[in-house]
């Protein structure tokens, strides 16, 4: 089934985006519990998300993103699985590609948790 697509100013914003495939746990106003989605593209005033989750345009929502945080916006716009989110204030989008940090929890790939560092071959006792 096909949504109609709101179209706004915000469509037509020359802002760099950061093309990405993250993983990102949604809260959607008047809603229970978090949904699941990916993060297609992400910039410091908004993102793409894409999931099976019905949003309306205008719905306030918040998204947590790996390394920020909780960040609080709206669906700005809807065109099937995808939407976009407003953010209500800027972020960093490249401290949400960097590996590690708060960000990482049960639902990060093993890919991109840190590595353990391997031992000071001079601290290892020879048998």
């Amino acid at each position: 089934m096909k949504r109609n697509r709101v179209v706004t100013d915000l469509d037509h914003r020359q802002v760099g985006r950061d093309s990405l495939f993250l993983m990102a746990d949604l809260r959607v106003e008047g809603e229970a519990g978090e949904h699941r989605v990916k993060v297609r593209n992400l910039s410091a005033r908004g993102m793409m998300a894409e999931c099976t989750v019905r949003v309306r345009s205008g719905v306030s929502v918040t998204v947590n993103l790996r390394n920020i945080g909780w960040v609080p916006g709206r669906v700005a716009w809807i065109q099937d699985n995808r939407f976009g989110i407003a953010f209500a204030d800027e972020i960093e989008p490249l401290l949400a590609r960097a590996p590690g940090g708060a960000g990482v929890g049960e639902h990060t790939p093993r890919y991109l948790k840190p590595v353990i560092a391997a031992p000071d071959p001079r601290s290892l006792r020879k048998l």
